[in-house]
């Protein structure tokens, strides 16, 4: 590859089982492709495969979003970009945006930053006006948000989605295909906000009506054992099984035949995208970035949040009707191919770069 036009530092929290994550090594895999060098620094990559860490140049400083963000880590950090400071700063996500934007100043360099999720009512973005560029909003629903609740200016906001692979495993099975057990599944950060409890209130209520069905529950987090205890106490823990703790969802989503989003809040969905692109049917939540995403009828079913009720009845709709979940998840892959593939969300971030780093400025 010939010399790049420019560095980026890519400045990512802990990785974990959720789609900012994986947001972060799509776009540092794809920025070579357009011409940009990108390193990551991170305080946990124990997650990331080492051949991973290696080819995505993945450095780890382990106390850099603790409350132990001290001089020493800062020291070391300044001392390891001091010497070669990348042109731009691109914060991966609102957690990591105090060391972000210390960073920015002390090595005078713009950056920019990637929302994700809504904030809490009454919560406000500090910026540093004078080096923060730009804020990329995953969706219209968190750049409205930005607008209208955080009081960020308008011209500081563009919305470029997450972006997913499209490409779909040679022996992948459609989905509801004859012959096999039907599995519902849902994946992603175990957390309250997700709504996982109602997605296992759904699943007894379907498993009422019909017992030929499997439910996936994949993903880590802090509400893990609550769910198990809630899958206990529901009798129904022999029809659910748990995928914990893996970075990427590729193998689970491949084995559901049913998508479901039952989040309370949500920027987007990446990992409902990933659902979507290997032609899966997807039951989603009407909050968030959802409604850019899913059609109702087309390319998803929407269901009220917290209704386990609504979620059910939709779940067995699409059981008792086969080729129209094949059709919904064709269209829902139709979609995803064309607006958030991988490759369109990294060429839209290289250009926005490119608007803000000088030009001229070479690694």
């Amino acid at each position: 590859m010939s010399e790049a036009e420019f560095e980026v530092l890519l400045l990512a929290g802990r990785f974990e089982v959720r789609g900012s994550c994986a947001y972060t090594l799509r776009l540092a895999a794809g920025l070579g492709e357009q011409g940009i060098s990108a390193r990551v620094i991170t305080p946990d990559a124990r997650l990331v495969d080492a051949p991973c860490r290696a080819q995505l140049k993945i450095q780890e400083f382990p106390r850099l979003n603790t409350p132990l963000w001290d001089e020493m880590v800062q020291r070391t950090l300044l001392h390891e970009l001091r010497s070669q400071a990348p042109h731009l700063i691109h914060i991966q996500s609102q957690r990591i945006l105090k060391q972000g934007d210390w960073l920015a100043r002390k090595l005078k360099r713009p950056y920019v930053l990637t929302m994700h999720e809504h904030l809490a009512r009454g919560a406000r973005l500090k910026l540093d006006r004078e080096y923060c560029r730009r804020i990329i909003a995953v969706s219209e629903s968190v750049r409205d948000d930005l607008r209208n609740h955080m009081q960020v200016p308008p011209e500081l906001v563009t919305v470029i989605p997450s972006g997913v692979e499209t490409r779909t495993p040679p022996d992948l099975s459609p989905p509801l295909a004859p012959g096999h057990v039907p599995v519902i599944g849902t994946a992603g950060p175990l957390e309250a906000v997700k709504g996982i409890p109602y997605f296992l209130g759904a699943a007894r209520q379907v498993l009422g009506v019909r017992r030929d069905l499997e439910f996936l529950v994949a993903g880590a987090g802090p509400e893990e054992a609550n769910l198990r205890r809630v899958a206990r106490e529901l009798e129904i823990a022999d029809k659910v099984t748990f995928v914990p703790y893996v970075l990427g969802f590729s193998d689970s989503l491949a084995a559901i035949d049913i998508f479901c989003l039952p989040s309370l809040q949500q920027g987007l969905g990446t990992i409902m995208l990933e659902a979507m692109a290997l032609g899966r049917p997807v039951i989603a939540t009407s909050v968030g970035g959802v409604s850019s995403v899913i059609r109702e009828g087309e390319t998803g079913l929407v269901v009220p949040p917290q209704n386990s009720g609504e979620l059910a009845r939709r779940i067995l709709e699409l059981l008792d009707q086969p080729a129209r979940a094949r059709a919904i998840g064709a269209q829902a892959r139709k979609l995803v191919v064309e607006r958030y593939s991988m490759s369109t969300m990294v060429h839209r971030t290289a250009e926005l770069y490119r608007e803000i780093v000088p030009v001229g400025a070479h690694v």
